[in-house]
Order: structure tokens, then C-alpha cells, then sequence
């Protein structure tokens, strides 16, 4: 059952930027046309940029902007929005467009009375052969060790109850372990076929050298979280 938002909002979206500012804008508008008919705010968090990404964004009612004094990171800048958020249901997406809004209503259909977290596992990846081939070499590795069964930890696109949030420990990385958070916690998890889009602004801020080994280091601290989480039940 989820907790009602305080403010009685349906549906926060929570999308971290960092230098998108030919993205910014059409993503804000692709977004009010999947929603339209939906109670919702959006939350776009800016994460330091040093283009015109902040000026892009489209003012307007349920539009919310949180900004940084300087870069920290996508972990940081997720969190951030997911803590602002005041929705009863928090929809989580890339702010580069390879998420397609027209995808979030699924995720939300899949939210049953049976599922707390809705992950989204990109059916076509519209990206390069190397980038492919490591992601799914990450993949493999963080499931045997933490065994979370998540096909694609990669994909940003994710709906979850307003509950769920209270799950997330803050760190550098977080937000490739979402799942295995929010899973530790007792929380349902289900996943959705997605479409993936190819970039067509803006360059991509990851690589294999830029975090194969802290995403092995976070892999393991998660690791040890999940055997140590405490759980009990009140009588």
C-alpha cells in the first residue's frame, strides 16, 4: 500500500542533467505529452552544468528545477530530486533522451497492488557494440555477486512507490543499485520491456575506463549491505 503524498500529488518525475541543453527542452515537452491527463510535477535537477541547460528549461506549472553549485554527479543529483519529490509515485529517467517518455504509462500500469519498484530493461540498445558488450559483462558480474536479477541495471527508467525512497543509502554509485536497495528492503520488483533511443545531442558522460572499477567497489559494499540489512517485524 502505498503512503499518500502529503500535498496529494500522483506523480513526481525526477530527471538529472548535466550540459544537455539541446535536450533540456524537448524532453520537457515530450514529457507533458505522455503525462497529459495525469496529475504530476516535474523535477529536473541540474547537476552543475556549464552550458545554457538551465536556461532551456521550459518554466511553467509542475515544473520544478533543483540546481548545484557545482557537478557532484548523477547519484547525487537523483537523490536529490527523489528527496524533493512529492509524488505518491516517483518515475526515475536519463536526461539525454535515450528514455522515451512515451514509456513511463507502462511503467506505471505494471505499479500494481503486487509491485513497489517497476525497472525498465531496454528491449533494442541503441548504442555502441563496446558500450553494449560492457554493460552486459556488468550485468552478469553484479547479479552473481548480489544476485538482484535485473537484466539491465543500466536503463535509468524506473517507477517506484513514494515508500521505496526510504530504502536508498546515499553514496557515489547509487543509482546503478537502485533495485538491489529497494530489493534488500523487502520491497516487490518488477521489470518492463522499454524501447531505447539513440542520442541525438549532447555526448555521453560514461565509459568503461571512468567506472569499471568503482562500480566493482560499490558492487561489493552493496554486496555487504545486503548481508547485513536488519529486519524485523513489530508485534
Amino acid at each position: 500500500m502505498s503512503t499518500p503524498s502529503p500535498c496529494g500529488l500522483s506523480l513526481s518525475v525526477v530527471v538529472p542533467f548535466y550540459n544537455e541543453q539541446d535536450n533540456v527542452g524537448p524532453l520537457a515537452a515530450e514529457l507533458h505529452a505522455a503525462l497529459a491527463g495525469r496529475e504530476y510535477e516535474l523535477i529536473f535537477v541540474d547537476d552543475g552544468s556549464t552550458d545554457d541547460t538551465v536556461a532551456r528549461i521550459p518554466q511553467g506549472p509542475g515544473m520544478r528545477i533543483l540546481r548545484f553549485e557545482e557537478n557532484a554527479g548523477q547519484s547525487a543529483a537523483m537523490l536529490a530530486g527523489i528527496r524533493a519529490a512529492e509524488g505518491e509515485v516517483i518515475v526515475l529517467m536519463d536526461g539525454d533522451r535515450q528514455n522515451d517518455p512515451a514509456d513511463i504509462p507502462l511503467l506505471l500500469e505494471a505499479l500494481d497492488a503486487e509491485t513497489d519498484l517497476v525497472c525498465g530493461y531496454r528491449r533494442e540498445r541503441r548504442d555502441s557494440v563496446s558500450k553494449r558488450l560492457s554493460s552486459r559483462i556488468a550485468n552478469a558480474v553484479r547479479n552473481a555477486v548480489i544476485g538482484d536479477g535485473i537484466r539491465d541495471t543500466g536503463c535509468t527508467l524506473k517507477a517506484m512507490r513514494r515508500e521505496c525512497r526510504d530504502a536508498l543509502t546515499p553514496f557515489r554509485g547509487m543509482h546503478r543499485f537502485i533495485p538491489a536497495l529497494i530489493g534488500n528492503a523487502g520491497y516487490r520488483i518488477r521489470e518492463v520491456g522499454v524501447s531505447h533511443r539513440p542520442r541525438t545531442a549532447g555526448v555521453s558522460k560514461y565509459g568503461v575506463g571512468n567506472r569499471a572499477l568503482r562500480a566493482t567497489l560499490d558492487m561489493l559494499g552493496v554486496w555487504w549491505l545486503g548481508r547485513r540489512q536488519v529486519h524485523y517485524r513489530l508485534k
